[in-house]
């Protein structure tokens, strides 16, 4: 795509009835249509590519909704997980990570946002990660779109986020300023070994609903204020590698980690390639 065709695609975004599209969207997604719905899904899985080997039901006529197909699990052995301290959560290509400058994350060339706003205005825990490390990972329409555990964490909190839908693609993420503060979003506040980490399942247009694994869907219908909903100490625990949450239809997770709790992987760059279980991180060896 050339720049000039970039930014009118971003400009169409800001009339583009994003909401009324999503909830087309999602309700069309969870139509159990019969043969229709097959190849719907077959039409899906050429035009994007989608690797269904990979699935624990890779037969396209075994999905009763689009949705089914879109959050199927992968079959036994298909992600085998690293020894690592931290484990890459999803499939999808690195957008941005780093270090968070302050209170600052970088979201594109010319972009940064505040780990302030894209938490929902909470101060205080923000500035549990500040200059700390952050990490971006795009979900294509092809991926697998479970998230995943980066390591042991005990739930604290969870934040519904109301805002924006717009598309989270590379291209808008080059073009909208503050994208993934913006945007609707959950936020899940874990406690881990080493510290808080947050991550962020950030929704975007046509995203029909955003679940995790102790909460079910926690988006529709679209509410206009922040929820935040607290839990006691072992009410939710959570293994590494342990699924926590998916997207109904694909999106982007933002990860936060406090200052020198975890390095990246050396062979990490932005708009590589990832899978789920590969090496993300590791503990930085005790001064």
């Amino acid at each position: 795509m050339s720049a000039v065709s970039e930014r009118l695609a971003v400009a169409f975004q800001y009339i583009l009835p994003k909401r009324a599209l999503t909830q087309l969207a999602g309700k069309l997604a969870g139509l159990r249509g019969g043969k229709a719905t097959t190849a719907v899904i077959r039409w899906f899985v050429k035009r994007y590519g989608v690797n269904m080997d990979e699935a624990a039901n890779p037969d396209p006529a075994a999905y009763a909704s689009f949705n089914e197909f879109f959050t199927r699990p992968l079959r036994e052995g298909a992600r085998p997980f690293a020894e690592a301290d931290y484990l890459c959560p999803v499939d999808g290509a690195i957008s941005q990570f780093g270090p968070i400058e302050r209170d600052q994350i970088f979201q594109a060339k010319g972009h940064f946002y505040s780990a302030t706003a894209l938490v929902g205005g909470d101060r205080s825990l923000a500035a549990r990660f500040e200059d700390g490390e952050f990490a971006t990972i795009y979900l294509s329409p092809r991926d697998y779109h479970r998230i995943h555990m980066p390591c042991d964490g005990r739930l604290t909190q969870m934040i519904y986020v109301p805002g924006e839908l717009f598309s989270v693609n590379p291209a808008t993420a080059r073009g909208v300023p503050g994208l993934f503060a913006r945007n609707e979003r959950v936020v899940c506040v874990f406690e881990g070994e080493s510290g808080p980490f947050v991550m962020v399942l950030v929704g975007a247009t046509i995203v029909g609903s955003m679940a995790t694994a102790w909460h079910g869907v926690v988006n529709p219908p679209r509410r206009p204020d922040i929820e935040k909903h607290g839990y006691a100490p072992g009410e939710v625990e959570l293994r590494k590698g342990e699924e926590m949450g998916r997207f109904l239809l694909g999106s982007t997770v933002v990860m936060l980690f406090p200052k020198g709790t975890m390095r990246f992987a050396s062979d990490w760059s932005a708009a590589r390639p990832v899978r789920l279980g590969e090496t993300m991180g590791q503990c930085p060896p005790a001064a």
